[in-house]
């Protein structure tokens, strides 16, 4: 049988209003909380988290919303917030929307049910509309990886815009024009990829069809069927930039099976420094997101405004992607 309060009353001597004011966060006297973790541990006495937390109003848990747990991107950044969170004292229920808005707004009230403390988000809505609930009942919300149209949330990114802007003008720099992009034209990361290639193209006047955009949703399949299309174009692009971790994998077995040579034929930049960009020859050049440093900084969000140690507006911070350096580029003369 499970140890009880009862049970560290008996072996410490000390009142059930001290053991309690300990187990709940309270100060008590140097010897009595000695006496106490002794005999939690002899005890191996477990704290009930949800009866805690009907006292603190704390549950040590963190919801996290995801608009899809099968893209890897999500994946890592959720090892990354779990390992955040561990370090912090907290656990994490994590509800998947499986890019539906709808199913979204019924995981949110599902979290506030389950009495968490706070919810990072990944968001499928564009707009902030599904978490109004939660800044009624006063549960702290941090986005990831994309901010609402209209509504200021706290939000932890990365600069997609300039992003993407650094890797059209890396192929412009090694002499390509007919550089093509496979990207969402659907979610934020996306839309706001697309316009960092756009204001790399008006900087340096370039003019490329309109068959050389080629828009969708970050998926495998945008990439595979997108690179299909691209290559079979007349005259075909000279470069192409795979604009998310989905697409990429996805580009590249298309170019793979067509049987053209990166980067003799065709050069490639893609999206997020994960498993694939180990494996794949020639060594692809890619652009990196600082996930960890992502992870950290919205768990340290979330946790400051659960404590109340920020209290002020809503805060956004936004990290530098980094280009890797790889082996997919041609220099055209």
């Amino acid at each position: 049988m499970a140890a009880t309060i009862r049970d560290i009353r008996e072996r410490t001597g000390l009142s059930l209003a001290t053991i309690s004011k300990y187990l709940n966060g309270g100060n008590v006297l140097p010897r009595n909380r000695e006496l106490i973790e002794e005999a939690i541990d002899a005890l191996h006495y477990e704290v009930n988290e949800l009866a805690r937390g009907l006292v603190t109003n704390r549950t040590k848990t963190i919801g996290v919303l995801v608009y899809d747990i099968q893209c890897f991107f999500v994946g890592n950044m959720l090892h990354h917030l779990g390992q955040e969170l561990h370090k912090n004292g907290y656990g994490m229920l994590i509800c998947d929307s499986c890019n539906d808005e709808e199913m979204e707004k019924a995981n949110l009230q599902f979290l506030l049910s389950r009495k968490v403390d706070g919810i990072l988000v990944f968001a499928v809505s564009l707009t902030g509309e599904f978490i109004k609930p939660a800044k009624k009942a006063g549960i702290p919300v941090v986005l990831i990886d994309r901010a609402f149209r209209g509504e200021e949330a706290d939000c932890v990114e990365v600069d997609n815009r300039t992003a993407l802007f650094r890797a059209a003008q890396m192929l412009i720099e090694n002499g390509h024009h007919r550089i093509a992009l496979i990207a969402s034209n659907i979610e934020y990361t996306g839309l706001e990829r697309r316009k960092g290639y756009e204001d790399a193209l008006r900087k340096f006047e370039i003019n490329v069809p309109d068959e050389y955009r080629v828009c969708g949703k970050h998926s495998f399949e945008l990439g595979y069927e997108g690179m299909q299309r691209l290559l079979k174009l007349d005259p075909p692009p000279t470069a192409v930039i795979l604009s998310n971790y989905d697409t990429t994998l996805g580009g590249i077995l298309a170019l793979n099976e067509s049987g053209l040579n990166c980067p003799a034929d065709i050069s490639v930049i893609g999206f997020d420094d994960l498993l694939m960009s180990k494996i794949i020859r020639p060594k692809l050049w890619i652009v990196s997101q600082p996930m960890r440093e992502m992870a950290a900084k919205a768990v340290e969000m979330l946790l400051a405004r659960i404590s109340r140690e920020e209290q002020g507006g809503p805060l956004r911070v936004s990290f530098t992607a980094e280009m890797q350096e790889g082996r997919s580029i041609r220099k055209i003369i």
